[in-house]
């Protein structure tokens, strides 16, 4: 009974699918939408609709029906609550510049009607990230779980759910901020400069560079002039600036007793600065690439980099940064977080606080040379200067071969140097200058045997997994940056601060809007290609507009745009979760929490003077020389008065 009971249910499950795969296939639709997860409410967004039948074949150049439960609104102001549409070849419906403000929909087709939805994002979520990434970075003090958290956050509004965000976040957010080709050369860049690093410690170069500059370094004082002088050096890019400034000199403030608060500060604030007002510098291509774009918009005919260099005296965050530095130095006095650390550093010894978790190991420390082995300084600067060397003749050649394809060798006798430079690809150079200073490097302690191969080879191991915590950090912050991007931060931010707007304060607005972008998102050049298009056919309308004269326009044109470039630096150095505050914190190797709580309060006064001596005053056709001569004074006044000396030197 028991078989004849199981013939007949497995009979009757059998008959049941043969009726089911015989029955005529419905022609009702499979719809989707292929526009970004979601769509910030009541903001002009693109969205693409596929359809396709259960086979998931296209329908193509079929007639469709939108139907809303809500009414949108169109490009041109008006609302509409149904659209007859017609697909594509490929079975897809775009929509331009909808504002949505219930995501609910329908789609109606010959076949039947599918019922979808759109995730409507209101504006304050698209903050959460940043501020989440921010808030637990400086609460809890945990760089890498603060940075996770944001992006977790990130991802979840994106996708709508947890799990879906932990998967999707992974795959697609984080994994494609290594992908990026210049993030994937940065992290190979800082990984085999660690490896650098490494050897030239263990082989006694680098305590050869400190008993060297000993000789010359008389106390913190000095120390600290040589890294403000060496930060000004290696002006051509900020990354290599950082990166050397900070391995070179960390052994040399360390025995200065100079805190690694005050080293870090030195390195980030003679780095990004310096990089955005110098007429050459793997910055500029990029700065001319934007402004160009921005004056093609509006019909200029001006030439993208004589504006620019026209514009670097209206760069007053930058100019007043870097005064300020050289002030903190020449005056020996401090305030703030950092007088507390500069205050423990000379009279314990401490150069990092207790409890401080530095986001590098001390290679210097940890791969000492052998007891009785020679101190070579030559071991460490000539790979050094093989680094530098490199890096700028690699900008010149790669930019050469690049200019040579577009415009031939004819084309090329009309170029200036400039124009070579700004076409080259600094993530190329860097990569060609530190594989070229870790292979000198380890043929000079080899080959003067100060180390065996397997010795330098172990060394350089080391000093790339050194290196280990902050290369996480960079990918965990890049990957907040392409949160920012996707979720539209940097578009809400503009629309609060963008309303209503006088001629005369867009170069105030656009720098505060540029800081607070800055901030948000930890990346100033992310910041400079959001603001740029929208800055510059402000900055010309608006003044034609108001009818002012036309030297007050041209003033008020560049301080805009100069604006836009030093407001993206001084918000990225304030942020605990900028890729540049990082990398200073990585090769001074300080507590990064700690270098942003001691650098934020120098960054505001340089900060507010910009504004007050240089966005506002520009904005009523004031020359910049003016107020930077003022603006440079008054900070060396306020550090007389306001400032105090550590302790005894």
């Amino acid at each position: 009974m028991a078989r004849i009971a199981s013939g007949a249910w497995v009979a009757s499950v059998a008959w049941a699918l043969l009726l089911v795969l015989s029955a005529p296939c419905s022609a009702q639709p499979l719809v989707g939408t292929s526009s970004e997860k979601q769509v910030l409410s009541g903001r002009p967004a693109t969205i693409v609709f596929t359809v396709r039948d259960q086979n998931a074949e296209p329908l193509a150049n079929t007639p469709v029906t939108l139907i809303l439960a809500q009414p949108w609104v169109d490009a041109d102001g008006q609302s509409f609550s149904d659209l007859a549409l017609v697909t594509d070849a490929d079975g897809t419906v775009t929509l331009h510049d909808v504002a949505v403000g219930d995501g609910q929909f329908a789609l109606r087709t010959s076949g039947g009607e599918v019922q979808g939805k759109i995730n409507v994002v209101g504006e304050f979520w698209v903050l959460v990230p940043p501020l989440v990434a921010i808030v637990l970075a400086l609460w809890l003090r945990q760089v890498l779980l603060a940075l996770a958290a944001g992006v977790f956050a990130g991802a979840w509004i994106l996708y709508g759910n947890p799990i879906s965000a932990f998967l999707e976040g992974l795959r697609s957010i984080v994994v494609g901020s290594v992908a990026d080709d210049f993030h994937a050369a940065m992290l190979i860049f800082t990984a085999a400069l660690g490896g650098m690093v490494g050897v030239m410690a263990a082989s006694g170069g680098t305590h050869g560079i400190v008993e060297s500059a000993r000789k010359h370094i008389r106390g913190p004082r000095s120390a600290q002039l040589m890294t403000a002088l060496m930060g000004l050096v290696i002006f051509f890019d900020d990354y290599a600036n950082t990166l050397l400034v900070g391995n070179t000199m960390r052994p040399v403030t360390d025995r200065m007793r100079v805190s690694r608060e005050k080293l870090s500060y030195l390195v980030d604030c003679t780095a990004a600065p310096v990089a955005t007002i110098a007429p050459i510098s793997t910055w500029v291509g990029y700065q001319l690439g934007l402004i160009g774009t921005g004056l093609v918009a509006i019909g200029d005919t001006r030439n993208a980099y004589d504006l620019f260099i026209t514009s670097i005296p209206y760069s007053t965050y930058s100019w007043f940064a870097l005064a300020l530095v050289f002030w903190v130095i020449g005056l020996r006095r401090d305030f703030g977080p950092m007088l507390k650390a500069e205050t423990r550093a000379r009279s314990t010894g401490k150069v990092v606080a207790d409890g401080a978790t530095p986001l590098v190991d001390d290679v210097g420390e940890s791969m000492a040379p052998k007891e009785g082995a020679p101190r070579r300084a030559h071991q460490a600067l000539l790979p050094i200067a093989a680094v530098l060397l490199v890096t700028v003749v690699g900008l010149y050649f790669d930019g050469r071969t690049a200019l040579l394809a577009q415009v031939g060798a004819q084309g090329m006798s009309q170029l200036a140097l400039r124009d070579i430079f700004s076409a080259a690809d600094p993530a190329a150079s860097l990569l060609w200058a530190v594989m070229s200073g870790c292979i000198l490097v380890v043929a000079l302690t080899v080959g003067e045997r100060s180390l065996k191969l397997s010795e330098a080879m172990d060394a350089w191991t080391k000093g790339a997994k050194a290196m280990l915590p902050a290369l996480i950090i960079l990918v965990l912050a890049w990957s907040v940056g392409t949160v920012c991007e996707r979720l539209g931060t940097g578009d809400v931010v503009v629309g609060w601060a963008t309303g209503n707007l006088s001629a005369r304060l867009v170069p105030t607005v656009s720098f505060v809007v540029a800081a607070i972008l800055g901030f948000s998102t930890g990346t100033s050049w992310g910041t400079m290609a959001i603001l740029m298009p929208i800055v510059i056919p402000m900055a010309h309308e608006l003044p034609l507009a108001a009818e002012l004269a036309d030297g007050t326009r041209n003033s008020l044109f560049l301080a805009s745009v100069a604006s836009v470039l030093s407001g993206s630096v001084f918000g990225d150095h304030c942020s605990p979760i900028s890729d540049t505050t990082i990398m200073s914190s990585l090769a001074s190797g300080a507590d990064h929490v700690d270098h942003v709580k001691t650098q934020i309060p120098y960054a505001l006064l340089a900060g507010t003077l910009a504004v007050l001596l240089g966005a506002l005053p520009a904005g009523f056709g004031v020359p910049p020389y003016i107020t930077l001569v003022l603006g440079v004074a008054l900070l060396g006044v306020v550090m007389r008065f306001v400032g105090r000396f550590p302790s005894p030197e």
